[in-house]
């Protein structure tokens, strides 16, 4: 009888630690500050997969962290972010400009802004942070747009979100 218990736990213990797996998100804020005509962005990106995909495309050596990083860091993320977020306001597209990181904890802060928008009557988002190296990620943009809020998602199948305010 022990036997067959035994066999029965080598089974069935393989689905359980198939099953376990690792979440792929990030979540960016992005605000309309209309007295001060600035779109704010801030993204929250996991730091390990950060480092991973900015390892991979531009230097194995990069290293996140606080503790003597080296400055090229900043200027791959800079490059990397430019190249995944595109954003339209008012069917234009908008460059934006790259304030700085912070490290919090697993997650690398990043600060973006578009200055001198007078208003937003449409924008359009894609955000493909990680797309390429993590098929299963996800990114999640809260928006505060003109008093209105809406949360966007973005997969590997939907790159791409639309906003009207008219």
């Amino acid at each position: 009888m022990n036997l067959l218990k035994l066999t029965l736990l080598a089974l069935i213990f393989p689905l359980f630690m198939s099953s376990a797996h690792k979440y792929y998100v990030s979540v960016t804020q992005l605000n309309y500050v209309k007295e001060k005509k600035v779109v704010q962005i801030i993204s929250r990106i996991d730091i390990s997969d950060f480092e991973l995909t900015l390892q991979e495309r531009y230097d194995k050596n990069i290293k996140m962290t606080n503790i003597d990083e080296k400055p090229m860091v900043d200027d791959y993320v800079k490059k990397y972010l430019n190249q995944k977020i595109e954003i339209k306001i008012n069917t234009k597209d908008v460059g934006f400009s790259y304030i700085g990181k912070e490290y919090d904890n697993d997650v690398v802060v990043c600060y973006l802004e578009i200055e001198n928008i007078d208003k937003i009557t449409t924008i359009e988002v894609s955000n493909t942070i990680l797309f390429d190296k993590f098929p299963k990620q996800k990114n999640v943009i809260k928006t505060k747009i003109n008093s209105k809020v809406n949360n966007l998602i973005f997969t590997k199948d939907d790159r791409n979100q639309y906003l009207n305010f008219k």
